[in-house]
């Protein structure tokens, strides 16, 4: 899906593109519910339960609703893309997530190095490494079970 075609098929070449422009909408959608998700956490569940049951709870979430989108787009793109495609889009989505926590994070809102990487202290109760773990393996996971090729 991800390689140049040279002297390939031009329907083959538009179908990739749209698989990887309808991932990155996908990224987008996930992107959005991330910022509510934060946005309901800091407003109700940090405040109430604490902080790091606060960021369990939201990592949960994050967990659930990630797979139950991408469990939607894969059954949506499964005739269109192999395995080695899905694993690629899990990577592609991992990346974009890291990238915009760091750069978002760091640059726009100021937030230290330090408390960035404190979010990957699963000793300490941080879960967000398992909502990256999801983003990238969600879906390869679905398309196993739904039957890519």
């Amino acid at each position: 899906m991800f390689e140049r075609k040279i002297g390939g098929n031009l329907e083959a070449s538009k179908l990739e593109a749209e698989v990887l422009l309808y991932s990155v909408g996908i990224w987008l959608l996930l992107l959005v519910l991330a910022i509510v998700n934060a946005g309901i956490r800091e407003a109700f569940y940090k405040p109430k339960l604490g902080d790091n049951p606060g960021h369990a709870i939201s990592s949960i979430i994050a967990i659930g609703y990630t797979l139950i989108i991408t469990y939607f787009f894969v059954n949506y793109i499964k005739v269109s893309v192999t395995k080695i495609d899905l694993l690629l889009i899990g990577a592609l989505w991992l990346t974009l997530t890291v990238v915009f926590e760091f750069g978002f994070g760091h640059y726009v809102i100021g937030h230290s190095w330090r408390y960035l990487l404190a979010d990957y202290n699963i000793f300490k109760g941080r879960l967000w490494s398992l909502v990256l773990l999801a983003t990238f393996v969600s879906p390869l996971f679905w398309g196993y079970i739904i039957g890519v090729d």
